[in-house]
């Protein structure tokens, strides 16, 4: 019997070849995570037939399921490697959470967190009905960290990688306390008009180094150590 054919390998490889690599994407494993995992099983139905489209697009709750451009230009920021641990902030759709699987592999984990809920809830009912395992979820607020960290034999288990997905005011200080020397955390940091992507490195000693690289207007980060409330926090 022949294998299903997926209907929209062609349209991802196209996504792959003209919005990604023709814009100098050049990581080989992130070309290859964005040709493999489906996007529009992360789209809401009204808008199936932009899944591989050159935009972001509304999802429930005010969010967006990010532009492909911008999943992978995240992704090779981050330099997420094999077997690595990530932590995500912001589940979303879940269509991120899928690239940082597919990039970490079976001997890695990412730990995803949500704050609402009902997102939280629908991504992790995608996610395992693709199959997809190496996944840890909590819902709540993510701008202070995987809760209560990560902790084995009495010591506590850093993160090698951190990506923030929502738009934050400055770099959240318990997320860098989370992050393990040598390790890296890409996030969106400015107001609530645009941001610009800011790659943070942990060196020895606890010491810090920033580098910001293209502009970016996401979804703000809601939590103790982002925007405090709906109400005061930049616009979508």
């Amino acid at each position: 019997m022949n294998a299903v054919k997926d209907p929209c390998e062609i349209d991802r490889a196209r996504m792959v070849e003209e919005q990604l690599r023709g814009r100098g994407i050049a990581m080989a494993r992130v070309l290859e995570a964005m040709r493999e995992v489906p996007r529009h099983l992360f789209v809401a139905h009204q808008w199936q037939d932009r899944a591989y489209c050159d935009e972001a697009l509304p999802s429930r709750e005010g969010q967006t399921i990010s532009q492909p451009y911008m999943v992978a230009v995240m992704t090779q920021e981050l330099d997420v490697r094999e077997g690595m641990r990530v932590l995500e902030l912001g589940t979303g759709t879940g269509y991120q959470t899928a690239v940082l699987c597919w990039m970490v592999g079976a001997s890695g984990r990412v730990y995803t967190i949500e704050r609402v809920a009902s997102l939280g809830e629908l991504a992790r009912g995608r996610l395992e009905a693709m199959g997809i395992s190496n996944v840890h979820y909590f819902i709540g607020d993510g701008s202070a960290g995987w809760p209560e960290g990560l902790w084995y034999e009495d010591r506590p288990v850093l993160f090698d990688r951190i990506l923030v997905t929502a738009g934050a005011p400055q770099v959240p200080e318990p997320l860098i306390a989370q992050l393990k020397t040598g390790g890296a955390m890409v996030v969106p940091v400015g107001d609530g008009e645009s941001q610009t992507l800011r790659r943070v490195v942990k060196l020895a000693a606890g010491r810090i180094e920033e580098s910001d690289s293209l502009g970016c207007r996401f979804v703000p980060l809601v939590g103790e150590y982002g925007w405090q409330a709906p109400a005061t926090a930049p616009g979508h």
